[in-house]
């Protein structure tokens, strides 16, 4: 697997995005969609509500980058150089040659096909580039929008953990989801 450190300067494009590690400038960005309710109604953590919490998450990814714990692009719209969402592989095992995989995308970008071109370069140069094996989803089970995604990437349910997430006050349910390098087949971007 290649080392994560060598991605700190690591750009892949599709024919709408450019995906790039992020930086200071795009603080704004970030708060701007972790901040809404609809887009963090599934995720781990309650809507952000302070810049700082975003310079912070920046500074930690261009540190794990630096250090190979994870790997982390901003989903910049090539047209008008919108920071429109991030992509990552975290929890890496590199014996075993997996990594699990998550996502965000601005709530005005939904339903574009956004977020299924940077998932299939992501997964093709994982796949490709860093020779994995194995890629894994965790989401809220009623997130309908992202099982189907992950479905149309070629990811199949392959479990369900009762009471696994606490967010704020809320108890939540995880649906698993894999898929190995041998069911790859990259869908027509």
């Amino acid at each position: 697997m290649k080392r994560m450190s060598d991605f700190e300067h690591l750009e892949l494009r599709t024919k709408r995005l450019r995906l790039r590690p992020l930086g200071q400038r795009d603080a704004p960005a970030v708060l701007s969609i972790r901040s809404n309710p609809i887009v963090m109604r599934y995720h781990t953590s309650p809507p952000w509500e302070k810049i700082e919490q975003a310079v912070a998450l920046i500074e930690r990814d261009l540190a794990a980058m630096q250090s190979g714990e994870y790997l982390n692009l901003g989903l910049e719209r090539i047209e008008d150089h919108a920071l429109i969402g991030a992509c990552t592989f975290f929890d890496l095992n590199k014996q075993c040659r997996r990594a699990e995989i998550g996502y965000e995308l601005h709530h005005d970008a939904w339903g574009r096909g956004y977020m299924h071109e940077a998932l299939v370069a992501l997964l093709g140069y994982g796949f490709s580039t860093m020779k994995l094996n194995r890629v894994e989803a965790d989401i809220h089970p009623g997130n309908i929008n992202s099982a189907k995604s992950l479905e149309r990437l070629g990811f199949q349910k392959e479990g369900y953990l009762r009471e696994r997430w606490i967010v704020g006050d809320e108890v939540s349910d995880s649906a698993l989801y894999g898929l190995l390098h041998s069911e790859w087949r990259a869908p027509e971007r």
